[in-house]
């Protein structure tokens, strides 16, 4: 197995370093109305516009759709333009919507912050572009280690969460917007700077047709590893967009009590920015580990183990009103298995689709957003209905137990034919 020693006098490190700095940027970017979205909504109630159950869900899921679907659009730019061009438009359009709820701060309308939250869309589709750039400098013995550092960016959520609510409260929501774009605006020079796209005598390009889409759209295991990513990585970003909102509405009291003793005066914004930065670390870094697991005991074993895991977990929030610290506990177990799940399904990816890994990744990770999209509204749509999250989170743990009978389904299959020459435990 490759490690990082054997990066040594291989590719080219400034844009590999770039690419990880771009994704983990942008990943940031992605989220950051999650964790400010109680102090927007009280400024726009100052400006007379009560946002809703439902409008709130809306703002937070819609940077959540847009980077699923620009993740296919940026490929193709990819293909067109080169992987360096097609970063730096996306950046640009990344910082002109940062900037944008920056200089309108509080007097800012929720249309125009609906067409921010588009704006960022382009950072979450960054992971089209960051993870392809790093691989085209790497021979393939090298994938596996160049992407995992390209693709370490889940982590800039957890970072969103720490810090987000903190500058908030000492300078204002729209402060947040300004340092990020700042931040972004410093990614853009370094990155212009030192990534290159691979020459030709590294990397020969394959580019990318609708017509191959459309294929391996005809296949059915496209659409079954799309159901099981739609899951997983839609639960673990669809739980993070929603996690302060959820916390907020749900445990605030305990949130503002334990902040008096222990931590910010009872900042309860801040408080909950906190423990969501808990729970959301664990599903950022323990996907290598479900990736790891899948490779010992198989993709499909573990996918098992991880999503009945998450359905029970699920099915309890809804039905038992649990105390505040059991049941970050189990918020935290949730986003663990989520993510770890996550690496699970992209073990089993590259073994069906190894020759079409690029449009597959393209494909699930779409399906990934749009799940997330629809977490997120379905939590929203609970909340504005029924005034709590009962139902929301029924609907995603009866969802979670029709992937588990979805790899019933498949599980001979997959092991009899392509699983017999995959090369790893299925």
């Amino acid at each position: 197995m490759a490690g990082f020693k054997d990066l040594k006098g291989e590719g080219h490190a400034p844009t590999l370093f770039m690419a990880f700095l771009y994704f983990d940027m942008s990943f940031m970017v992605w989220t950051m109305l999650g964790p400010l979205s109680t102090e927007i909504a009280e400024a726009l109630a100052l400006g007379g516009h009560i946002v809703s159950a439902g409008e709130k869900a809306t703002l937070l899921s819609l940077p959540i759709l847009s980077g699923a679907i620009l993740r296919i659009v940026l490929g193709f730019g990819v293909d067109k333009l080169g992987a360096k061009m097609t970063a730096l438009i996306s950046q640009f359009i990344v910082i002109a919507a940062l900037l944008t709820a920056f200089i309108l701060g509080d007097s800012i309308t929720y249309e125009t912050l609906l067409l921010v939250a588009l704006g960022l869309g382009f950072a979450g589709a960054s992971f089209a572009v960051a993870l392809p750039q790093a691989g085209q400098w790497y021979p393939p013995k090298l994938q596996g280690v160049v992407l995992g550092i390209a693709g370490a960016g889940n982590i800039g959520v957890v970072i969103d969460f720490l810090f987000a609510p903190k500058i908030a409260e000492l300078w204002g929501w729209s402060a947040v917007f300004g340092v990020g774009a700042a931040m972004a605006i410093v990614v853009f020079i370094a990155y212009a700077f030192m990534a290159k796209d691979a020459p030709e005598s590294v990397y020969k390009a394959n580019p990318k047709k609708l017509a191959d889409y459309g294929k391996l759209l005809k296949d059915k295991d496209t659409w079954w590893f799309s159901l099981f990513y739609a899951i997983s990585f839609g639960g673990f970003v669809g739980f993070a967009g929603y996690m302060k909102v959820y916390l907020m509405n749900t445990y605030q009291a305990d949130m503002s009590a334990f902040g008096l003793d222990v931590l910010d005066e009872g900042n309860v914004k801040v408080i909950a920015g906190y423990f969501g930065a808990l729970c959301i670390f664990a599903g950022a870094v323990l996907r290598p580990v479900g990736g790891n697991t899948a490779d010992k005991i198989g993709g499909i074993k573990s996918l098992y183990f991880f999503y009945g895991s998450v359905a029970l977990l699920v099915a309890l929030t809804a039905l038992v009103q649990l105390p505040f610290f059991v049941a970050i506990f189990v918020l935290f177990l949730i986003m663990a298995n989520l993510g770890m799940a996550n690496g699970a399904v992209f073990q089993l990816v590259p073994q069906r689709f190894g020759k079409d890994i690029g449009i597959m990744t393209g494909l699930v990770g779409c399906a990934g957003g749009l799940g997330g999209t629809a977490l997120i509204k379905t939590l929203g749509w609970s909340k504005g209905e029924f005034g709590g999250y009962m139902e929301g989170f029924l609907i995603f743990s009866t969802v979670v137990m029709v992937a588990i009978i979805g790899l019933s389904l498949v599980k001979t299959r997959w092991r009899t034919t392509w699983g017999t020459t995959a090369g790893g435990r299925i």
